[in-house]
């Protein structure tokens, strides 16, 4: 089981997050990454609730957030920030392993500054691949992992090559990748019997 960081850490981790990005650049951040009203999003890592209460807003009431971490407080501030906002479409999990959304039901997955903290990264990104819809979207971005070696954790856990976006903010690039689409199913031959 992966132990969340200190209490103290987590609270330093949230002021500086807002002080750092307005709402307006995260707002952007997530249009550039394809979110959008009546969508499901799944915000893993969700920290404080950066990204999973603005998402909440550009989904609006037919869309859901679903925001996962493994830290007590980060579910609870989340929770509080959007009790707050009057957002009810958010949902709660506190999990390092299995999520408990159901399968191909997620539209776009949120997947920022939070990898490099994971133990067992390849099962995780295969636990968000499970969740998302066949073409669905990994938006993704962190400081430490990329290159050769990304590449191959996404296209061990299933997703097709990224590409990169920028959401016109300043030195903020994100990496989009795709759910592998399934393969045909190539009908069977149909066997004659006389």
């Amino acid at each position: 089981m992966q132990k969340p960081i200190p209490n103290l850490w987590f609270r330093l981790m949230a002021l500086e997050y807002r002080m750092k990005a307005s709402p307006m650049d995260v707002a952007a951040r997530l249009r550039a990454a394809g979110v959008r009203p009546g969508m499901t999003v799944l915000d893993y890592g969700c920290g404080p609730g950066r990204y999973a209460i603005p998402a909440a807003r550009l989904v609006g009431g037919q869309g859901t957030v679903h925001a996962v971490d493994v830290h007590p407080l980060a579910l609870r501030t989340t929770g509080k920030l959007a009790r707050a906002a009057g957002l009810s479409n958010l949902r709660y999990t506190l999990t390092d392993g299995p999520m408990g959304v159901p399968s191909k039901s997620v539209d776009i997955a949120l997947l920022y500054d939070a990898l490099h903290d994971v133990e067992d990264k390849p099962t995780a990104l295969a636990e968000i691949c499970r969740v998302l819809k066949p073409g669905g979207t990994l938006s993704y971005r962190d400081h430490t992992l990329t290159g050769a070696e990304l590449a191959e954790l996404m296209r061990g856990a299933g997703f097709q090559a990224g590409e990169e976006t920028s959401p016109g903010v300043t030195a903020w690039r994100i990496a989009i990748y795709r759910r592998a689409q399934p393969e045909p199913v190539e009908p069977a031959q149909a066997r004659q019997t006389w």
